[in-house]
This record gives C-alpha cells, sequence and structure tokens, in this order.
C-alpha cells in the first residue's frame, strides 16, 4: 500500500463518526502532528497518540491498530521532513477561515496545532518566548480559542487582518521549525531590524 493509500485509509478512521467526540479528525491531527514536530522535546509516541485519540478507538482488531499507529507514526515523520526542508509547508486545507471560521478546515487545523503546543507548553515558551508568541499568534487567532480575550477579539473583529495573519502560517512553521531547532540560523524575518 502506498504513503498516499495509507493517508486516505487514516483520513476515513480519523473522521469516522464513532471516535471520541474529542478525538482529532486528519486535518486537526495534521496541525497536532505538526506542532509535536517543532516541539524541541520529543513526546513519547505512546504519549501522542493516546492524546489524540482522547480515549481508545474501537479497533476492528490489533492488524487495524497498528496499521493507524504506523500511518500517524510516518505522517509526522513526512511533516518533520517537509519543515526541515527550506519548502514552506504545505497544509492540507485552504489558507482561509471563508464566512464560517467555526466550520473552516483552517480552524480544525489550527487547533490541532495548539493542542500540540499544550503537551509541552513550558518547552515552547523556555528559550525564545517574545519571538515563539509572535510567531505563533497567527496559528492563535486562526484557532478562535482565545477569541474571548480581549486582544485576540480585536484582531477577530478584522477579517483583512487575521486574513492576512492566517495567510502567513506556513512561512511561520518553518521559522518556528528554525527557532526550536536550529536557534543559531534564525531566519530573516527575526533578525533584528537595523534602524
Amino acid at each position: 500500500m502506498s504513503f498516499a493509500e495509507q493517508l486516505a485509509r487514516l483520513q476515513v478512521f480519523l473522521d469516522a463518526d464513532d471516535l471520541h467526540e474529542e478525538a482529532l479528525d486528519y486535518i486537526a491531527a495534521h496541525g497536532y502532528l505538526t506542532a509535536l514536530c517543532i516541539c524541541s522535546e520529543q513526546v513519547p509516541e505512546r504519549e501522542w497518540i493516546d492524546a489524540l485519540f482522547s480515549e481508545p478507538p474501537q479497533y476492528k482488531d490489533d492488524t487495524e491498530r497498528e496499521a493507524i499507529e504506523a500511518t500517524l507514526i510516518q505522517l509526522k515523520a513526512h511533516i518533520a521532513r517537509q519543515l526541515a526542508s527550506d519548502e514552506d509547508m504545505e497544509l492540507p486545507c485552504e489558507l482561509d477561515l471563508g464566512e464560517e471560521p467555526d466550520e473552516s478546515d483552517l480552524r480544525g487545523w489550527c487547533i490541532g496545532f495548539m493542542e500540540g503546543v499544550f503537551m509541552r507548553e513550558a518547552v515552547w515558551f523556555e528559550d525564545s518566548e517574545e519571538e515563539v508568541s509572535e510567531l505563533l499568534l497567527p496559528i492563535m487567532v486562526g484557532s478562535g480559542l482565545f477569541d474571548e480575550q480581549p486582544e485576540f477579539a480585536d484582531i477577530a473583529d478584522n477579517p483583512e487582518l487575521v486574513d492576512e495573519m492566517v495567510a502567513q502560517i506556513p512561512e511561520l512553521l518553518t521559522a518556528l521549525y528554525l527557532i526550536c531547532h536550529a536557534p543559531e540560523e534564525k531566519p530573516a524575518l527575526l533578525k533584528p531590524r537595523r534602524h
């Protein structure tokens, strides 16, 4: 079975209605795995797989469980290779929250990403708190999880600003990856500006 076929099977499995309501669907799982790849501390496989499903899914048998878990691990490795390359990351959804942000795939992806950040929140902000916070801002805005906070509510009320911010997500992922994995190679957009 090709990787594309394995991914298609994984997508059907994660998008099924019979998973726990807090389990991540395929798009959210992609965001979640992206955050885990960026985090400078490796989260053990068992821990992140269990957290992704919230509670163990009803697999048909051990073979299905092994296949689904193996594909998740492969997808994570695939995302890590994309992040480490010089190309901007390709998201599995449009970079657009659309008319109904809560219904959009991008919102789901951003929520999944933030779930990945929350797993090791302290580690993310350990070394470059200000830069990491700045780079995470568009993903936080996209997730809608922080809309209760006044500064986020102000941004959410400005659709053009939101569109501008979420459009930057692929390049921000590369910048975050470099900060967490190669701090000495800070990307140009973070170098101090000369006056």
